[in-house]
């Protein structure tokens, strides 16, 4: 298990490693709640919930909202270089989903799970509304 003292302080990309995966099982498990038994279909109802632009609008809007451990992260990780071209997403959306990621990877590894599911479930919410 990785030490508290040193989550904080993580490389964002191993952040985001850890952010992204955390918040495709938690996209998962909410579309396979809606009954949907063929994977094509539950895939295509997923989509607008992990897609980099869905992410970024939900992290933007939820700025006033963070503590300030957690913007500091998020901008740590928003203006982080990136080393690899993004396929669907322009750069700065990239960035700021990188960011959301990572936050999520944070708040996992760090046990503040009542505060990650906070975080996912509003990001659903604001995907959802827009």
């Amino acid at each position: 298990m990785v030490k508290a003292e040193n989550i904080a302080y993580m490389n964002t990309t191993v952040l985001a490693y850890m952010g992204d995966a955390v918040y495709e099982v938690f996209v998962r498990e909410r579309v396979i709640a809606t009954g949907q038994i063929h994977a094509d279909k539950l895939h295509h109802s997923a989509i607008k919930y992990v897609r980099a632009e869905g992410q970024a609008k939900a992290l933007k809007s939820m700025l006033e909202e963070l503590s300030e451990t957690e913007l500091a992260l998020v901008k740590r990780a928003r203006n982080k270089k990136i080393t690899s071209k993004p396929k669907n997403a322009d750069p700065i959306t990239y960035k700021w989903a990188t960011a959301f990621e990572a936050l999520i990877g944070y708040l996992h590894l760090s046990e503040q799970l009542d505060r990650r599911n906070e975080i996912m479930e509003k990001t659903v919410s604001i995907i959802e509304k827009s």
